[in-house]
């Protein structure tokens, strides 16, 4: 696995699955269930597909942010403050995201 960005761990955990960019509300019926939720950041419009992620990941944020008090309630972990996750990373990529620690970082699968 190599790395591909660290962040801010917003909410621990570990998962493996299919990255999925979202850039507008037009992207959201592609977004799938159990797919990585990889946005600029989260707002109150996409709670319904944080609810079907595995994970979020965000270009900006917080630990008090939209997506980490989220992805805390909903019990998945979230990395936040990348800066370029969403060009970094396209959809389709399969990745691990790493929150176990107070940095967290994304992993490109080989």
């Amino acid at each position: 696995m190599k790395k591909l960005l660290s962040g801010v761990t917003a909410s621990n955990g570990k998962v493996e699955g299919v990255a999925r960019v979202v850039v507008s509300e037009a992207d959201f019926e592609a977004f799938q269930e159990g797919e990585i939720l990889v946005v600029k950041i989260t707002d109150p419009t996409m709670v319904i597909i944080m609810n079907k992620s595995a994970a979020i990941i965000c270009d900006i944020g917080g630990i008090g942010s939209h997506p980490a008090i989220i992805s805390r309630e909903l019990g998945i972990p979230c990395i936040v403050n990348t800066k370029t996750a969403t060009t970094a990373i396209k959809s389709g990529m399969k990745i691990t995201i790493d929150a176990s620690g107070t940095e967290g970082a994304i992993y490109g699968m080989d």
